[in-house]
């Protein structure tokens, strides 16, 4: 704007030097005055309404900020859900009374608790099947604490097969 004033006045000076007819020199400052003065006003307008429109720039932008924020939360939950190993739960199902209890997969700890029955289960984190477990009697392979014949039950089926 301010060369614009320095430009406006400069302009104004020249005129005065050159112009000799007072009547003229006037109807020429009062042309001009009032073309620059509709110039400026439109200058006003179009600075006020490019404002407008950077203010709801930013709000949207301000708003998108926002709901990246929110899908962020969601995107790190879910892979905390996904991929974070520790505080994962795992779900036990008591061999000895069937109450079902979770617990946090810790793999140095080999045993636990049922806390319905206090039995112990001991815990296998290889994944493979314990060979030990007797299919049709659901016996832990005389482990268990609730059947008391599961060597009884082996001698049965020896004398069986004589």
């Amino acid at each position: 704007m301010r060369k614009l004033k320095n430009e406006y006045k400069s302009f104004l000076d020249d005129i005065e030097k050159n112009i000799k007819n007072k009547e003229d020199l006037n109807y020429i400052k009062g042309r001009l005055t009032t073309f620059v003065d509709v110039v400026l006003d439109e200058i006003d307008y179009i600075l006020e309404y490019k404002q407008e429109e950077m203010d709801k720039i930013e709000d949207t932008q301000n708003q998108l900020n926002e709901k990246i924020g929110k899908m962020q939360q969601v995107i790190d939950n879910i892979e905390k859900d996904i991929y974070t190993e520790e505080g994962f739960d795992f779900e036990i199902v008591c061999p000895y009374c069937n109450y079902e209890f979770i617990i946090d997969v810790d793999e140095n700890k080999t045993e636990v608790e049922c806390p319905e029955c206090q039995n112990v289960i001991e815990l296998d984190w290889s994944g493979e099947v314990e060979e030990d477990l007797d299919n049709q009697s659901g016996c832990l392979g005389g482990n268990c604490s609730s059947c008391h014949g599961c060597d009884e039950n082996e001698q049965d089926q020896e004398d069986d097969d004589m």
